[in-house]
């Protein structure tokens, strides 16, 4: 029981973290700076590796405890477990405490995650509009400027530089 208990306690430490690296990351992405985003992404990535081990522990301590309590793993969740303790209140009262606390903590990384995709949706359809505009830009009409021949020059309305310059 202790173990799961502790295992809870490091996983709710690596949810804020996270939660402290999204809402980090929400700044970035309004003001647009892609360096920043590929580095907290890259801490992230760590964070999220670290979250991954502790769910591992914490399905074997599950595993253990419903061995010992000779019950089906796949079904017992921990609000039966808390349940099943009503005899040993402190480790009932700690166990409630360290999954109230997950649950508060994985729920704003689930919202702060979702506000994230919403910028990032948005910032998309902004470079997509554009794109629109720079591609419109070359399509756009000729202008009535006559040449010495008494033909058109065949200069175009708006921006009429090359392609897209990746060095830039």
């Amino acid at each position: 029981m202790e173990t799961l208990v502790q295992v809870l306690d490091d996983e709710c430490t690596m949810y804020e973290q996270l939660l402290g690296l999204s809402s980090r990351k929400t700044a970035i992405i309004v003001s647009g700076d892609l360096k920043a985003l590929a580095d907290i992404t890259d801490e992230e990535q760590c964070v999220i590796g670290k979250i991954q081990r502790l769910e591992k522990e914490r399905i074997v301590a599950m595993e253990n405890i419903a061995c010992v309590l000779n019950k089906d793993v796949d079904s017992l969740k921990l609000t039966d477990l808390i349940e099943i303790l009503e005899k040993r209140p402190q480790d009932q009262k700690s166990l409630a405490t360290q999954r109230d606390r997950l649950v508060f903590v994985v729920e704003n990384v689930r919202r702060v995650n979702g506000q994230n995709q919403e910028l990032l949706k948005s910032s998309l359809e902004m470079v997509r509009f554009e794109m629109n505009i720079i591609q419109a830009s070359r399509r756009a009409p000729q202008t009535a400027n006559y040449s010495r021949a008494l033909d058109t020059t065949g200069d175009c309305l708006g921006y009429t530089s090359g392609g897209f310059d990746a060095k830039q």
